[in-house]
């Protein structure tokens, strides 16, 4: 897209109507307070109820002039870690006293996941952090959390960016998703944002829950709920390497560029490969994994994936592209249980949306 219209677009985000907080002075999320050109830390804390309470780390960086409110949320599953220490990085590096606006940062939403090592769930109640939104005041810790976040994050900023990765067992290739929600303006604003974000692989997704009391994923709800939002994905199998973390980090400093947030010219990806559907692949059986393909892997319908074996070395179950696309992230480990996903497979779109 010409860097012309990029301009046009950052003039047209900075005369958008912002939330309440851009008036305000000093901006309070759980325990952090921040006024103008400051950083503050804190957390949000989940009381105790049905089960242990815990405690959400959040980071305010305010800036010295009013502008948007970007949420930036990491850490729902705790062992996708390039998202998380992407997230790390942006608390050390963004300085209030050169932006307008504010960055609300949740770098590690899910701390028992991360301490305890467990991928894709809340040790807690066995609950995905991801899957239970608006959530419940009176849930269980995963859905108390969830509905914290959605009053004092969600329902506060203007724009959110959601981010994820390979988890333990996953290998996964870079991609993001555009939410779309069927509203032609912010669907517009969502489409822009994932552009600038740069991930040269994107999902259209727009098959999310419509209803606001069962919006399940956190990007859908911010969506839902009328902010342009995107989610990203980067890192795989529990790695940290220094080029998926730098595109989370590049790719959210391009987005804060394009709302005005940091000076600059934002600039997009010219030709991603947007991606109209997903076919997933899972076990019907435990045993293990044999993998025949690597992620970022184009393949054809009906080509083998992998096997799973009994414990004994029997093939038990040939898995095979349900679909023709792009392996977006395949079982990294041999470790397979029945209804596990072996792998994820983005059919491509025949044009651009």
């Amino acid at each position: 897209m010409p860097r012309s219209l990029y301009l046009a677009l950052a003039i047209y985000f900075s005369l958008l109507p912002l939330s309440a907080n851009a008036q305000e002075s000093s901006i309070t999320v759980g325990t952090a307070t921040a006024d103008r050109g400051q950083k503050a830390t804190g957390f949000i804390d989940v009381p105790e109820g049905v089960d242990s309470g815990t405690q959400i780390p959040v980071v305010i960086v305010r800036g010295a002039k009013p502008g948007a409110l970007l949420a930036l949320v990491a850490g729902a599953h705790g062992t996708e870690y390039a998202s998380i220490i992407a997230l790390e990085d942006l608390i050390a590096t963004l300085d209030p006293t050169q932006m307008s606006g504010t960055v609300v940062l949740l770098p590690l939403v899910n701390i028992p996941s991360f301490e305890q090592k467990v991928p894709h769930v809340n040790p807690v109640d066995n609950k995905s952090m991801n899957r239970f939104y608006p959530g419940k005041e009176d849930g269980t810790q995963t859905e108390r959390a969830s509905y914290l976040i959605t009053k004092q994050v969600v329902d506060r900023c203007d724009y959110l960016i959601d981010f994820h990765g390979g988890d333990l067992d996953e290998s996964l290739r870079p991609y993001s998703y555009w939410v779309v929600t069927g509203n032609a303006k912010q669907d517009a604003f969502s489409k822009q944002m994932v552009l600038a974000f740069g991930l040269d692989h994107i999902i259209i997704s727009d098959d999310r829950p419509k209803d606001l009391n069962a919006t399940k994923y956190l990007d859908n709800t911010a969506a839902m709920r009328g902010k342009p939002t995107i989610t990203v994905e980067a890192g795989y199998a529990g790695t940290v390497e220094t080029d998926d973390v730098a595109a989370l980090v590049q790719g959210t400093r391009n987005v804060m560029r394009l709302l005005n947030i940091l000076p600059g010219t934002p600039h997009a990806i010219d030709h991603p490969v947007w991606i109209k559907a997903l076919g997933e692949v899972t076990s019907p059986v435990d045993g293990i994994f044999y993998p025949l393909v690597k992620r970022d892997t184009y393949v054809e319908a009906g080509r083998k994936l992998g096997d799973v074996t009994d414990f004994f070395g029997k093939v038990i179950f040939e898995a095979r592209a349900p679909v023709s696309g792009v392996i977006l992230h395949i079982c990294a480990v041999p470790s397979m249980k029945k209804g596990d996903n072996i792998a994820n497979i983005g059919v491509i779109a025949p044009k651009a949306p």
